[in-house]
C-alpha cells in the first residue's frame, strides 16, 4: 500500500501492477467450448462465407436483442461502411463529436461528410437542441452514439428525424446487452451497429453486427456484405467483403454464453469504484440508469474547477504504476486529423476530452485491483499539492521514451 508521493512509480516507486491493467482488457469465456467449436472448423474445412457459426451467432443475437435481423461483419467500422451503403446515404451525416473516431472515418472513407454536433454534458450523447441546429438540405442522415452504453434521447432524436424525414441509425459499439425503456438497444432508428471488437466484453476477436427491424434493408445489407453476390454467382449491385469468419463468430458465441457472467464482474468492479472513489473533491464517476447495462466502462470526470489534480497529470501517475487509463476521447473526434482543418469549435465535447479519464475493467481486473487503484487515485488528489510539485520537476520524455513506456494494447 502506498502512503506518501514518494511512494509513486511516477516519481521513483516501484508500480503497483507488474503487468499492464488495460480498459477493455479482453474477456475470454470458456476455452474448452472455444477449441471444441474451432476444432469442428478445422474438420468441416468451412472457414467462411457465411457457415453454419456466423449463422448461428447472428441468430444469437437477434435472439437476445429481440430484434428480426443481424447481420455479422468483420469490424464495427465495416457495420457502419455497410449500413451507410445500404441507406444510400448522401451529402452530409450528423454525429456527435464526443465519439470513436472510427464513426467520422467510415462516413469519410465512403465520401460522405460528417457533421460534428455538440453532446449533452449531462449524458456525453448527441444534445438534442444542437441536433436541430445543425439540420440543413445537405443533411442525408442523423446517427446517435450510445456513449458508454448509455442510450441516447432516443424519443427526441426520433421526433426530429421524423420532423425532417431524415433516416435515423445509431452507432451502439459500447452498447450491446443495454436496454432503454423496456427495448433492447438493437431495435431503434432504421438501424444499429454493434461492435465484437477484442475491448468488447462481448468479443468475437474482431467483428460487428448490424441490427434491424427492416427487413428489406437487411436483405440489402446481406448484399452489399458479401460483395454485392447472390445466388452463388449473380452479381446485384456494388458491394464489399465485410463478411465474419467462422473463427470470429465461434468466439462470438462462446463469448455469448459468458456475457452473463462478464457483466455481474464488470458491475462488481463498477460497484466497488463507486464505493472507494465517493467524497473526492471534483471527481464524478459516470452513472448507469437504464434497466438493462453491460458496465463496461467505468468513466470518470475530473472536474477542473474543483479537484486539486487535473485529469492529465493523474493519467500520468496512474500509467507508471501500469495502470493505463485512457483519455476518451480526446481532443474530441471533430478536432483530430482529417477534421481539424475544419476549425469547428464544440464546446461541451471539448470540456469533456478535458475531463473525462476511463479506468481498467472488466475479467482481467479483481477487486482487489480496483482497491489498489482506487488508493493510487486518492493519494494522487489528497497530496495534490506534492504531487504537481514533483511533477513540475521531472524532465519530460522524448517522443521515443513515450512510445517504449506505452506497453501495446487494446483501442
Amino acid at each position: 500500500m502506498k502512503v506518501s508521493v514518494d511512494d509513486l512509480a511516477l516519481f521513483g516507486g516501484q508500480p503497483s501492477f507488474s503487468q499492464p491493467l488495460h480498459v477493455g482488457g479482453p474477456n475470454i469465456g470458456d476455452r474448452d467450448r472455444f477449441l471444441c467449436r474451432m476444432k469442428d472448423i478445422l474438420d468441416s474445412r468451412v472457414l467462411t462465407n457465411n457457415g453454419p457459426y456466423v449463422r448461428e451467432f447472428e441468430s444469437r443475437v437477434a435472439d437476445q436483442l429481440g430484434v428480426g435481423h443481424c447481420i455479422a461483419t468483420s469490424s464495427g467500422t465495416k457495420a457502419l461502411e455497410v449500413l451507410f451503403r445500404g441507406l444510400d446515404l448522401k451529402g452530409e451525416v450528423i454525429i456527435p463529436g464526443f465519439t470513436f473516431v472510427a464513426t467520422a472515418h467510415a462516413l469519410s472513407w465512403l465520401g460522405l461528410t460528417p457533421v460534428f454536433c455538440d453532446v449533452d454534458p449531462r449524458t456525453h450523447n448527441l444534445d438534442p437542441k444542437a441536433l436541430r441546429g445543425a439540420i440543413t438540405e445537405n443533411v442525408s442522415a442523423i446517427l446517435g452514439v450510445h456513449l458508454w452504453g448509455r442510450p441516447c434521447a432516443i424519443e427526441e432524436l426520433t421526433e426530429i428525424a421524423s420532423d425532417h424525414k431524415l433516416p435515423l441509425i445509431f452507432d451502439a459499439a459500447h452498447a450491446f446487452a443495454c436496454g432503454c425503456n423496456g427495448r433492447m438497444i438493437g431495435n431503434f432508428g432504421r438501424a444499429e451497429i454493434f461492435s465484437f471488437h477484442a475491448t468488447k466484453f462481448v468479443n468475437s476477436f474482431e467483428g460487428g453486427a448490424i441490427t434491424t427491424n427492416d427487413h428489406q434493408l437487411a436483405m440489402t445489407l446481406r448484399l452489399i456484405n458479401n460483395f454485392g453476390i447472390q445466388n452463388l454467382d449473380e452479381v446485384e449491385r456494388l458491394g464489399t467483403n465485410g463478411r465474419m469468419s467462422e473463427a470470429s463468430a465461434a468466439m462470438g458465441t462462446t463469448s455469448l454464453e459468458s456475457a452473463h457472467a462478464f457483466i455481474e464482474v464488470n458491475r462488481c468492479n463498477y460497484e466497488k469504484y463507486r464505493e472507494q472513489l465517493a467524497g473526492l473533491p471534483g471527481l464524478e464517476l459516470l452513472s448507469y440508469t437504464q434497466e438493462s447495462c453491460n458496465y463496461q466502462y467505468v468513466v470518470v470526470e475530473l472536474d477542473e474547477t474543483i479537484s486539486p489534480l487535473n485529469r492529465d497529470l493523474l493519467q500520468a501517475v496512474l500509467w507508471a504504476e501500469n495502470i493505463l487509463a485512457r483519455r476518451y476521447f480526446y481532443p474530441g473526434c471533430h478536432k483530430m486529423a482529417p477534421y481539424a482543418s475544419l476549425g469547428i469549435r464544440l464546446p461541451e465535447t471539448e470540456r469533456l476530452s478535458q475531463r473525462v479519464i476511463s479506468l481498467p475493467t472488466g475479467t482481467g481486473v479483481t477487486p482487489r485491483d480496483v482497491s489498489m487503484i482506487c488508493g493510487i487515485v486518492r493519494l494522487a488528489l489528497n497530496m495534490a499539492d506534492e504531487v504537481k510539485l514533483q511533477a513540475g520537476r521531472l524532465q519530460p520524455r522524448s517522443a521515443d521514451e513515450q512510445r517504449a513506456h506505452a506497453a501495446p494494447g487494446p483501442d
